[in-house]
């Protein structure tokens, strides 16, 4: 079975590469015109240098906004994150639920 496995992560890189030379906007693609990005990856398949050369190459690719390994939507605000024992505006919430559930009960 494992003699099948660099074949198998060949053709994932295959498949991936174009995959995304096709979804790939236009006017994202560097140095060639789409199609022939298309035809490279697909005929230099094979010896990984199609693949790799649109990896490389090809696409202009673009670094995350906030410059760190965080999404975004984890920022909010440009504060950080904060556990939710620790923030204060949680526990009043929590507080109050509670003074809610004694009145009713």
């Amino acid at each position: 079975m494992l003699r099948y496995l660099p074949f198998l992560l060949v053709l994932a890189l295959w498949i991936y590469a174009f995959v995304d030379c096709l979804n790939t906007p236009e006017e994202e693609v560097r140095h060639l015109p789409k199609v022939v990005w298309v035809f490279i990856v697909l005929l230099f398949g094979e010896v990984l240098v199609g693949p790799v050369a649109w990896l490389l190459t090809g696409k202009v690719r673009h670094s995350p906004a906030g410059g760190g390994a965080a999404p975004a939507g984890w920022r909010r605000g440009g504060a950080a994150w904060v556990a939710p024992d620790d923030n204060p505006e949680f526990l009043k919430s929590l507080d109050a639920d509670d003074q809610d559930d004694r009145g009713k009960g």
